[in-house]
């Protein structure tokens, strides 16, 4: 297991979302003994229609509108759980989507628990549904701090500290399509 970095802080994540999505490119996430680096991210803010939290204070959305450093954990099309970081001021619904990891420790559980003994390292994660599924995040975990965990982001360190970041169009919506908030 890498040793996990130091977990990033509620400020952090209490910027503007547009902040923070690209610097959470090459942070680490760490839950039940497996890692990966964040390789790619998606912001959501309140203003923007493809934002759960466009339509306002719900129960679903709770989560979105509280203090910044949670996880905003959500089932997508009744399938997949996918794991968000919240940012902004606690009261602004906005969040950071963790569309794809690096996986770089325990490896062997992620693909069992992908049931993909043979699967390519690079394909593990390689996206925000597989990606829940192989770290094992659970709808259960919605609302934790992302820096007590379990599920924790810790800071760049290594050869992380400094990652190069394009901005291109998020996928999978048919909303705010033309915004560029994929990172």
């Amino acid at each position: 297991m890498s040793q996990p970095s130091a977990p990033l802080p509620a400020k952090f994540y209490a910027r503007p979302v547009l902040e923070v999505a690209p610097e959470l490119i090459g942070c680490t996430v760490h839950h039940d003994g497996v890692a990966g680096v964040i390789v790619e991210t998606e912001a959501y803010h309140e203003s923007e229609p493809a934002c759960h939290a466009f339509v306002g204070l719900t129960a679903r959305t709770t989560t979105l509108f509280g203090p910044p450093g949670r996880a905003y954990v959500y089932r997508s099309y009744g399938v997949h759980a996918l794991l968000n970081a919240v940012c902004e001021p606690e009261g602004v619904g906005a969040a950071v989507l963790i569309r794809a990891l690096m996986p770089i420790a325990g490896i062997q559980q992620m693909r069992a628990r992908r049931g993909l003994a043979e699967a390519r390292e690079e394909q593990l994660c390689s996206g925000p549904g597989k990606l829940t599924q192989a770290l094992g995040i659970s709808l259960d975990e919605n609302g934790v701090c992302l820096a007590s965990g379990p599920i924790r982001i810790g800071a760049r360190n290594g050869e992380w500290t400094a990652p190069a970041v394009v901005a291109g169009a998020r996928v999978g919506i048919n909303r705010a399509v033309e915004l560029r908030w994929r990172f």
